[in-house]
């Protein structure tokens, strides 16, 4: 379901059919002085949030972790009331960690494939209960006691690596390969923290986080522009016209709209897939899953209605729109909590 306003009614055309209302679209969009650098915008790093504490005890460590988590993405807050207080010390060294690991990859000066494998080794040492970094502290105790395999921190470090040397992926299946690695990782955690691991809900969580992941990528071309990396499969971009030069302009032309038009819906097909997950997740975990899906399919529907132009501006959720779908996933979870008080679940 969308939460964002109606769909356009070219969306519903054939692809054959949208060369004339693209063009359309693209000499209506307005003119762009600002805006380019919105959405060229990027978050400060992780470690620029709150200060490294000084020694290595578990409790310090864990309030590290909670700081950065709340500070660096304005939803973690939210979405962990959603889910009961015991998991949310977890969550938030779950969220630090891949947090961190994201920005060693995208906000190092340079290459940072070294950053990135000493932070590796780094993780080795925490598995083997050795942590030496306040985050792998926090992180071993959550990995200990929810008895979690090393299996999905691994790959999300292996395709941050990734980042430093693929710069463009051929074709769709490529470009799921990464997600794999990049995105369904958070969500087989996030699962696993309850013990849930039977392959047919990890297998929504997957779809979910791959649709998260691909509407991220096509929310922020530019920015990972900047960045010197192009998600846009290439394979499609050749059958839509686009070229790379054509991603350096200050505002999208209809050949690219056109191309994230159909990797919106693409994206959203992922959505599809996976919402089943919100109702047949452990409890405790459906409201913060309703959350994450309805805010993802909010984005797509957000660059939607920016006419797919994420070259001008970087289309976000508004704070009304957050309000709306936190609130919505409130209410589910306290009809789940009376559901089970009466015995009905």
């Amino acid at each position: 379901m969308g939460f964002v306003g109606e769909q356009l009614p070219y969306c519903k055309m054939r692809a054959s059919d949208r060369p004339e209302r693209f063009a359309e679209l693209a000499r209506l969009m307005p003119p762009v002085n600002y805006v380019a650098g919105q959405a060229a915008r990027r978050d400060l790093p992780a470690w620029q949030l709150a200060p490294l504490p000084a020694d290595l005890h578990l409790p310090t460590a864990q309030a590290f972790c909670r700081r950065v988590a709340a500070a660096h993405y304005e939803n973690f807050t939210v979405a962990s009331r959603l889910v009961p207080a015991a998991l949310r010390q977890d969550l938030a060294n779950v969220y630090t960690y891949a947090r961190w690991s994201d920005d060693l990859a995208d906000e190092t000066v340079g290459d940072a494939t070294e950053s990135l494998a000493a932070w590796r080794k780094g993780l080795d040492r925490c598995v083997a209960g050795q942590p030496d970094h306040p985050v792998y502290v926090a992180l071993a105790d959550t990995i200990a006691r929810r008895r979690l395999t090393i299996e999905p921190f691994a790959d999300l470090l292996d395709a941050f690596s990734q980042d430093q040397w693929q710069r463009q992926y051929a074709d769709r299946d490529q470009l799921l390969d990464y997600c794999r690695r990049s995105a369904n990782p958070v969500g087989r955690i996030v699962l696993a923290l309850v013990d849930c691991r039977d392959e047919t809900r990890v297998a929504l969580s997957d779809a979910i986080c791959t649709g998260l992941q691909l509407v991220n990528f096509w929310q922020d071309v530019r920015r990972d522009r900047l960045a010197g990396r192009v998600y846009l499969p290439a394979a499609d971009m050749q059958r839509h016209g686009v070229s790379e030069t054509m991603l350096d302009t200050e505002r999208a032309g209809p050949e690219l709209i056109s191309l994230l038009a159909d990797e919106v819906a693409w994206a959203r097909g992922f959505f599809d897939r996976g919402q089943l997950l919100a109702r047949t997740a452990p409890v405790v975990l459906r409201p913060a899953i309703g959350l994450f899906l309805a805010g993802g399919r909010g984005v797509a529907d957000t660059i939607e209605r920016v006419g797919f132009d994420t070259l001008s501006r970087r289309p976000t959720l508004s704070r009304r729109t957050k309000f709306g779908l936190a609130a919505r996933a409130a209410a589910g979870m306290i009809c789940g909590r009376l559901t089970t008080l009466l015995g009905r679940e």
